[in-house]
Order: C-alpha cells, then sequence, then structure tokens
C-alpha cells in the first residue's frame, strides 16, 4: 500500500486544497462492510487451500508431488502481496475502481477456467497466476480504502475488515466439501465462482476511496533499499519474513496429515475452518488490545505463540494422532495467526516517519511475497523427501522459522523502544 495511507494519517486536508468527506460516518462503516465481503471473497478463499491440495492430491493431480501442487497456492499467496506497490499507485491516482472492477472480475474468470482444467499447467495459470493476481487488486483497494476512512480507529476498523478472510475460510472449505458431494469437483469449482462473483459486486459497489485523485508521480521509487539501513524496520521486516515463511503450512497440509493419520475426509477438511473461526476474533481482538499496549509488543507475543502451538501442539500429533489434540491445535493456531496477519501492516506504520510510508509498504509487501512464494513449495519438498507421510520435518521447519522470526521481532522492538522511549511501541 502507498502514499494512500500516508495521507490518510492527516485528520484534516491541507487548507489550499479539497476538503475531505468526514473521518468514519455512514460512508466509512459501508466501506468496512464492502472491504469485508471482499476480502471474505478473495483472501477468504485463499484461507482454504487445504481443500484444494487434499482433493488434488487425490484427484486430478495425483502423479504429482506436494511440493508440485503446492506451487500453485504459493504463487496466489504472492501475488496477494507482491503487487501491493503496482495497485496502490494506481488507486492513489485514480481510486480503487480501476482496480477492483477488473481484479474482481479476473478472480470469477479464473475459477470458471479452474472448473474446465484438468492438466497441472491449465490448473497453475488459471488458480495461481490469474486468482492471484485478481486477489492481490481486491486486496489492496480493500485495505487502504478502509484506511483512507479510518484515523482513530483504524486498528479496529482494518481488524473487522479483515476478518471477512477469516469467516471466508471457515465457511468455504463447508461450502466446496458439501457441494463436491453432490455435483463433482468441477461443479463445485463453478458454483464457488457464482458465490465469489456476487460477493464481489456487491463490494464493488460499497468499497469508495475518501481521499481525491492525484497526479501520478514518476519520481516515486517503487522498491527503496535504502530503508534497510534503518535498524528497526530491517529487523523488522527480516522477522515477519520468517514468520510469513512457515505460516501457511498448517493451512495447507493440517488436512491431508489428519487423512494420513486415519480421520474422515470431511473431518480432515472441516480442520481448516475450525482453524479459521478462531482466526476472527483473532484479527479483532489482538489489534484492539495492541492499540492500548503496542502493536509490536502484541505481534511479537503472537509470532512465539505461532511457534511454539507448532512445536506442542502439532508436532506431537505426528506421533500420537489424536481428535482432540488437532483440534486444540486448530483453535490456538488460528487465533495467534490471525492476530499476526492483522498487525502486520500497522507495525510497518509505526517503523518510521509518514515521509517514507508508502515506501515501506512497498518494500514490505515484496518481502511478505517472496516469503508466501518459497514458504510452501519448501515444506513440500521436506514432506516428500519424508515420503510423503512424516510430516514432523515440516513442522519444525514451520516452528523453527517463526520462532527466529520472533528473535528478530524482539530485536526491532528493542530498538523502537529505546528511540522513543516508551515500551508501548
Amino acid at each position: 500500500m502507498t502514499e494512500s495511507m500516508t495521507q490518510a494519517t492527516t485528520k484534516e486536508a491541507p487548507s489550499n486544497g479539497p476538503i475531505l468527506s468526514p473521518e468514519e460516518g455512514v460512508r466509512g462503516w459501508i466501506c468496512v462492510i464492502g472491504s469485508f465481503l471482499a476480502l471474505f471473497a478473495t483472501f477468504g478463499f485463499l484461507n482454504a487451500i487445504g481443500v484444494f491440495q487434499t482433493t488434488y492430491q487425490e484427484t486430478s493431480l495425483r502423479s504429482y508431488t506436494s511440493s508440485d501442487i503446492a506451487w500453485v497456492f504459493a504463487v496466489q499467496l504472492c501475488l496477494l502481496w507482491a503487487l501491493g506497490p503496482f495497485y496502490g499507485r494506481i488507486i492513489d491516482t485514480y481510486g480503487p475502481a480501476p482496480v477492483i472492477y477488473p481484479c474482481s472480475f479476473l478472480c470469477v474468470f479464473s475459477l470458471c477456467m479452474t472448473s474446465l482444467a484438468d492438466e497441472y499447467y491449465q490448473i497453475f495459470l488459471a488458480q495461481g497466476l490469474v486468482f492471484g493476481i485478481g486477489a492481490g487488486g481486491v486486496f489492496t483497494a480493500s485495505i487502504v480504502c478502509v484506511s483512507q476512512w479510518f484515523i482513530r480507529r483504524r486498528g479496529l476498523a482494518v481488524g473487522i475488515a479483515t476478518s471477512g478472510s477469516s469467516l471466508g475460510g471457515v465457511i468455504f472449505p463447508i461450502f466446496v466439501n458439501r457441494v463436491i458431494q453432490d455435483v463433482g469437483f468441477y461443479g463445485a469449482v463453478r458454483f464457488t465462482a457464482l458465490f465469489i462473483g456476487i460477493l464481489l459486486a456487491a463490494s464493488c459497489l460499497m468499497v469508495k476511496g475518501r481521499l481525491p485523485r492525484r497526479p501520478w508521480n514518476n519520481k516515486t521509487p517503487w522498491f527503496d533499499v535504502t530503508l534497510f539501513n534503518d535498524k528497526p524496520f530491517a529487523f523488522y521486516i527480516l522477522g515477519s519474513f520468517l514468520v510469513m515463511w512457515g505460516l501457511w503450512g498448517p493451512f495447507d497440509f493440517i488436512s491431508s496429515m489428519a487423512e494420513a493419520q486415519g480421520f474422515s475426509p470431511t473431518l480432515a477438511l472441516y480442520l481448516i475452518s475450525i482453524v479459521n473461526s478462531t482466526s476472527i476474533p483473532g484479527r479483532i481482538i489482538p489489534p484492539h488490545l495492541a492499540d492500548r499496549i503496542g502493536h509490536f509488543n502484541v505481534i511479537t507475543l503472537c509470532s512465539a505463540l505461532i511457534g511454539g502451538s507448532i512445536l506442542c501442539l502439532w508436532l506431537p500429533f505426528n506421533y500420537h494422532p489424536s481428535h482432540a489434540g488437532i483440534i486444540l491445535f486448530a483453535l490456538v493456531y488460528g487465533f495467534v495467526s490471525g492476530a499476526f496477519v492483522s498487525l502486520l501492516m500497522p507495525c510497518v506504520a509505526k517503523t518510521g516517519s509518514l515521509e517514507t510510508l508508502g515506501q515501506r509498504f512497498g518494500t514490505f509487501q515484496l518481502a511478505m511475497g517472496a516469503a508466501s512464494l518459497t514458504g510452501l513449495p519448501i515444506m513440500g519438498a521436506i514432506l516428500n523427501r519424508q515420503s510423503g507421510t512424516d510430516f514432523s520435518g515440516l513442522q519444525i521447519f514451520a516452528s523453527m522459522s517463526a520462532l527466529l522470526g520472533t528473535g528478530f521481532l524482539a530485536v526491532s522492538t528493542y530498538f523502537l523502544s529505546r528511540a522513543r522511549e516508551t515500551w508501548k511501541i
């Protein structure tokens, strides 16, 4: 996200500039509702990647490895973040409409093409590449516009909007699984495209920008490597990269692991919904608490709990399968992972001045895109090396990367607290 959020941090328009609409208000909350629906249909659908990972492994892509299939979803997640600087610049100049309308169409079109695909390259292009490009635009437009309308309660507003992705992660695994039983996989994808199309059509009418259009600034850099000279930002982006590296492991592999341990296919797929169910309060309560005790303090704690929950709750399931144990892990992990994702962008805003906020968001999103692109294939490759049945390697990778990332986040928090002489960072 770019200068839209920089401008949104000022409460009033410049005296010689256009008068802005009042902060929050009915239009602001309509934008939150529209963003909630948009993220439900895009990010929420991506949260259900485990359903497709398991289905593809058992059907049309059973001749491919887990790592090969994971690349489809890794590309989706990467494009969700990596194209943010490009989309943000367009939103700054022309408003959200030129981004959210065509990108919504791409999301629906990609699923229609996926319903006709039965080869790996066709699924990769349709579901991985095209849906990722579309979802990235919808995601960026939604977050930027909500951030424009809300200043004092931005954390709460963004948390409510992003909770739509968690609710989508609850609904879509159940929806897809039930429809597959009635009309088959390809029919289920078509019904999903219709469902997502209706939601995105409604969101396009509600997501509106607050700030006026501005001239295109050719001098604004897309990616500023000099920002890494700032220690708090450098350690923060490194820590976030490492946590994000393993973050999506449970979302993608928990269903396959449960099935391999003898769980019924239906219960195994519903584990993804359980993870996302507690992600809803996780995206709202911790960000609201962070407004009081510091965003960096909360995100560092949540990243430690991400690594600890994988190590202490998920890894033992590999040796002692238990319905109660895996459900407990899903509940805990959903809450802390949801909090971590919701706090990523507010923490970026705290690492530097308003003058560099746009460049910081762009640089950070590219780093998160790289982490999302490589994390799942690495874990899939580890699983393949362990015969596809021993999940301990990818579990250890995910937990250690999260715990190592926690250390770098703690260092970033320390530098910021010293510089600002307060522990509420």
